[in-house]
């Protein structure tokens, strides 16, 4: 009964980001398997939860994964109103830390699943992406998406599963030199899968997490030892970022940048993606100065757009229900509060990947170097889309943080030298 468990938690681990991207629901799905898996086994004594582990090792993930949860009902009991839906993303932090406290009873190499998953999901979102080039119009394609998921989303969380594809390489150990081969090559696939479809989604603001991406994986593989390195690291960055504006796609993107501010040196504010964030945001602003500590309350921010928009505050065609950026829609919504909270929930788990990533245990070290590019790739996604708003993207980055941390928490258990644990 053991032994099932465990390859049904590998098994969940896997799924989880490959079905992300072409299963409607799949995360979710692996999600609450796992969640049921550590509420009802984690009483037995191979998978006991200890609780002691949150307060004692982890306590600023623990305080970050829970702090929605504790201030976003709070909110709407001294505002006075109850939106239980403005719950439901949020809510997969704190479940995911049962989660958690199930994974670290499993072995680390059941847990690099993970990577296979990357993997498989990114090559899926590539295998779709030509698929939609090749029999659609250009017209009909414009951005790459699917039947639930919109271009931006989609092609950020395939650009970050195609380079978590590539870093978990350092993760695997191979019977023979032809598996090996075949195993790095299914990987750079998926790198190239996860690229190629976040190309055709025209996901301007997540490209802009490349340069951290090259740069973690250069660190990961240690490629990176003297300043020099740096110095060659931050040429491919630079070409890396050049080849991609001066592709097709790419030049389109610039030149509807440049159209957007054109439109905007014209008045033409709410006419353009550029003008309508920058409204978005400034509207974000004057609402905070309004509500400083706590918002205008999470769920309320069309309304009070609404109400902008009808005294000519803001144009009515930004209207909308969210802010088009992770931090302004929290200001908004949610005052300063809110942004302690965001800040703890950016930067708790990052605080151990940081601390990890030079671990003399490879597993390890690459757990910590990937999860960098989570939490990285979630701020700087935040810039210019509301990450937390999708719940597929929550679910599956707080199930990122809990296998990896779990990964970590073997570098205190495991003796050195046991490449196969």
């Amino acid at each position: 009964m053991e032994k099932t468990l465990r390859y049904m938690i590998a098994s969940m681990v896997l799924l989880a980001p490959a079905s992300t991207l072409v299963v409607r629901g799949g995360t979710g799905y692996c999600f609450f398997v796992l969640l049921a898996i550590a509420l009802f086994a984690g009483f037995s004594k191979p998978f006991r939860l200890r609780l002691g582990l949150l307060v004692n090792a982890f306590p600023l993930y623990t305080v970050a994964m829970l702090c929605f949860m504790v201030y976003l009902p709070l909110q709407q009991a001294i505002e006075g109103y109850y939106l239980p839906r403005e719950f439901d993303g949020m809510s997969r932090f704190a479940l995911a830390l049962p989660i958690f406290l199930l994974l670290v009873n499993v072995p680390i190499r059941q847990l690099k699943a993970l990577g296979w998953g990357c993997a498989l999901g990114a090559i899926g979102a590539g295998f779709w992406a030509v698929d939609s080039a090749i029999h659609m119009t250009v017209t009909e394609l414009d951005r790459l998406g699917n039947d639930f998921t919109n271009p931006i989303p989609y092609g950020n969380t395939a650009l970050l599963l195609g380079f978590l594809s590539v870093m978990s390489i350092r993760w695997d150990r191979y019977p023979n030199v032809l598996a090996k081969r075949l195993g790095i090559a299914l990987k750079l696939l998926g790198l190239v899968g996860g690229i190629y479809a976040s190309y055709l989604s025209g996901t301007r603001g997540g490209w802009l997490a490349i340069p951290l991406f090259l740069v973690l994986c250069l660190l990961n593989f240690g490629w990176i030892k003297h300043p020099r390195h740096w110095l060659t690291a931050l040429g491919v960055a630079v070409l890396a970022m050049a080849l991609l504006l001066a592709s097709p796609i790419g030049r389109e993107r610039v030149q509807a940048t440049r159209s957007d501010i054109a439109r905007l040196s014209h008045g033409a504010a709410a006419d353009s993606s550029l003008g309508a964030r920058l409204q978005l945001w400034t509207a974000s602003i004057h609402l905070f100065e309004a509500n400083p500590v706590f918002g205008v309350g999470k769920g309320h921010l069309k309304n009070s757009l609404k109400g902008m928009a009808d005294a000519g505050e803001v144009s009515p065609l930004v209207v909308n229900q969210r802010a088009h950026s992770e931090f302004f829609s929290t200001i908004a919504e949610l005052g300063a509060s809110g942004v302690v909270c965001l800040a703890l929930l950016y930067f708790g788990p990052l605080v151990y990947f940081l601390r990890y990533r030079k671990s003399p245990h490879p597993d390890v070290s690459t757990a910590a170097y990937c999860g960098i590019a989570v939490s990285g790739s979630v701020i700087i996604f935040g810039l210019s889309i509301d990450v937390f708003t999708v719940v597929m993207s929550t679910s599956l980055i707080a199930l990122f943080w809990a296998v990896l941390l779990a990964v970590i928490t073997h570098d205190a258990r495991e003796p050195l030298g046991k490449p196969g644990r």
